[in-house]
């Protein structure tokens, strides 16, 4: 199987506690099993699917940075998303399209989260559809680079 295209997936603070961490309100889906579903559907797509995640907000503008090589993005960044004006910056840079995601509504939430600083600065958002969203996000990019 020839690879045609590459996205990395980049994940934020405490999203190595998903299916642990209230999940009643963001569900039973460890992020384990989100990279599993991603590399799967990336594997369909033939995308290679990088899948990292981080605590630290350094690491997140590295990846972010390092990223310009590929033919796309998807950030859940996590609370940074509500608080990192560094992230938005570094994803100024970005020729590829970039996809943030959100496994809950951050609408629905409190009212400092309604706030993105990704979302200006990525091609679409997508919230509230659960662990899903990552593969919505993967199908996009797919859509967006033909």
């Amino acid at each position: 199987m020839k690879i045609k295209k590459k996205i990395i997936i980049i994940n934020g603070p405490n999203l190595n506690l998903l299916g642990k961490r209230e999940p009643e309100l963001y569900g039973k889906f460890t992020l384990k099993d989100i990279e599993k579903m991603s590399k799967k559907r990336g594997e369909e797509l033939d995308i290679a699917i990088e899948f990292v995640q981080s605590n630290d907000e350094g690491q997140l503008i590295n990846w972010i940075q390092e990223s310009r090589n590929h033919d796309g993005l998807i950030i859940n960044a996590g609370a940074y998303t509500h608080t990192s004006i560094a992230i938005q910056d570094a994803m100024r840079l970005l020729e590829c399209p970039a996809i943030e995601v959100h496994i809950s509504n951050i609408f629905k939430r409190e009212d400092y989260r309604h706030l993105s600083y990704v979302a200006p600065v990525a091609t679409g958002s997508i919230v509230g559809l659960g662990a899903h969203g990552y593969v919505l996000a993967i199908e996009a990019i797919n859509k967006l680079t033909k």
